[in-house]
């Protein structure tokens, strides 16, 4: 059986074949960067994620499209309140793009932590105006929108298979809307696809209805259309998003076009705090940051940002995911058996004797391949294709207890952790920080060598009774999150906080232990 996936268009599982055979054209709702990433954000990430990843381990070439709106999304998710991004802007006092630019920097680090592959094309909403604008107007030249006082809104009478994804009938919405929003509209379910500024709105655009702005709407069926031609293969995106959003860009691109807009409709699940939804209106998340930091008072240490992915990867993507700290405890847990059996496995490659694959061994990962594939094809079950990378640990470590494992049955061994929960699932890292000195893998935010530098330059000070030096290395590493730790082969450091180092602080810092070393240790 090929790759099955759920198609929320057909509310029905169906055997994916692409448009163009060999080549998949795949565009996800990205954020909109008002604030850092949280937990909700790497449900739909990782999800998504994860299906370019198998895509392409089945060999597909996937053109993965991931947009950023940076203008138009405002504050109740259709046509009325505040630009989410200029409210942000207000209350922090900076420039709209301003705060684009930070949290869009920021949302980028966090997916890398997450060892999310980067899109391929990362487009933005303020960089597709022009496009967005003749959109508008083929859509008023076709008789499909109308403008009143500078806004142009979609009129939905005239799109009959308005409703077809979320299921909605248009006459029990319009029964069901409240009279007193947008008096300008024909009926209340006719949504926004330009909008006119106010005088004192900083992000605004000239137009041929006068200065304004896009409807949220509209950007995805711009970039989409541009990126990946008129009909494309995937289309992702949070349950949430199913409508109106994604409801409105079928009506808008369908009408412009008189093409089917997307051929397989998926929507990941939400991630809920005891029972309720996590997100930014409800005050209720936690962000990514904090999660790796521990720094939440619904958490009881840090996670490694690997420990999230994996938390998430118990959980089927159109199921809804519970969060708790006992649960991320869990899939740390989880995720140190994992991590220890790979390194086990690659240190002891380095020593084991030449020798046949063993055929016992040979057979197990056959079949573990095989119900891998099993279940990644049978829509994404990623809490069964987990299961088969705990399988395979098992596998590892009993093969560890046998002397006479051979270089080429670990190697087979190894091969399988890269592929499978590689570059599928993105939980095991190609390589692992040598352990000489440092502790945690997690630390990245400054150059290892920088660490090792600390450590090597502390014992030497310690052997020249320079215990001040000494204290004060170990004291600054403190407040960055770093504990050092004296055994009896030498000193390491372990991570006890996730903070982002203070980076012209330990720049400064970083030159005067140099210099300091240089005078004192190097001719």
């Amino acid at each position: 059986m090929g790759l099955q996936l759920f198609n929320s268009l057909t509310r029905s599982k169906e055997e994916f074949k692409p448009l163009e055979e060999g080549r998949v054209g795949m565009y996800v709702c990205g954020p909109t960067v008002y604030g850092h990433a949280h937990l909700g954000h790497a449900k739909s990430y990782v999800s998504f994620d994860v299906l370019v990843r198998y895509l392409r381990y089945l060999g597909y070439n996937v053109t993965y499209v991931q947009n950023i709106t940076d203008v138009g999304h405002l504050t109740d998710d259709a046509d009325e309140g505040e630009d989410k991004i200029g409210k942000q802007a207000q209350r922090e006092k900076k420039h709209p793009m301003a705060i684009a630019e930070f949290y869009a920097r920021s949302y980028f680090k966090d997916m890398d932590m997450l060892n999310c592959v980067r899109p391929d094309i990362s487009p933005r909403a303020s960089g597709h105006i022009t496009e967005q604008i003749e959109l508008v107007r083929t859509l008023l030249e076709k008789g499909y929108a109308y403008e009143v006082g500078g806004s142009v809104y979609f009129d939905v009478s005239r799109f009959k298979d308005y409703g077809k994804l979320s299921g909605r009938n248009v006459e029990e919405m319009i029964a069901g809307a409240r009279v007193e929003v947008s008096p300008d509209k024909k009926k209340p379910v006719d949504f926004a696809i330009w909008k006119k500024a106010e005088p004192n709105h900083i992000m605004q655009w000239p137009s041929p209805w006068g200065m304004g702005y896009p409807g949220w709407h509209l950007e995805c069926s711009v970039m989409s259309m541009k990126y990946l031609g008129k009909t494309i293969d995937i289309h992702g995106g949070g349950l949430e998003n199913q409508f109106p959003h994604h409801e409105c860009e079928i009506a808008q691109s369908e009408a412009a076009n008189e093409a089917p807009f997307v051929r397989y409709w998926l929507h990941n699940n939400m991630v809920t705090v005891d029972g309720q939804k996590m997100g930014k209106s409800l005050n209720n998340f936690i962000t990514l940051k904090q999660a790796f930091a521990g720094e939440h008072e619904r958490l009881k240490q840090s996670y490694e940002p690997l420990a999230v992915r994996q938390l998430i990867l118990n959980s089927h993507y159109r199921s809804p995911l519970d969060f708790s700290d006992a649960a991320l405890f869990a899939a740390q847990s989880g995720l140190n058996k994992i991590t220890e059996a790979v390194k086990a496995v690659r240190k002891r490659l380095s020593t084991a004797p030449e020798g046949q694959v063993d055929n016992e061994t040979a057979e197990q990962l056959k079949q573990l391949t095989e119900k891998f594939e099993a279940a990644m094809n049978d829509d994404l079950n990623t809490s069964v294709a987990l299961s088969v990378v705990f399988d395979l640990v098992r596998v590892a470590n009993k093969l560890l207890q046998d002397d006479n494992a051979n270089a080429q049955t670990l190697g087979a061994v190894d091969d399988l952790f890269s592929k499978l929960g590689g570059d599928v699932l993105g939980i095991v890292k190609s390589e692992y920080i040598d352990n000489i000195g440092i502790q945690d893998e997690t630390i990245n935010d400054i150059n290892n060598d920088i660490f090792r530098l600390f450590l090597e330059f502390r014992e030497l000070e310690k052997e020249h009774k320079n215990y001040g030096t000494a204290d004060a290395i170990r004291s600054y590493l403190g407040t960055a999150g770093y504990e050092v730790q004296d055994t009896p082969k030498g000193s390491v450091i372990k991570q006890v906080k996730h903070y982002q180092f203070l980076r012209e602080e330990a720049e400064k810092y970083r030159h005067k232990i140099i210099e300091e070393y240089r005078k004192r240790y190097t001719k």
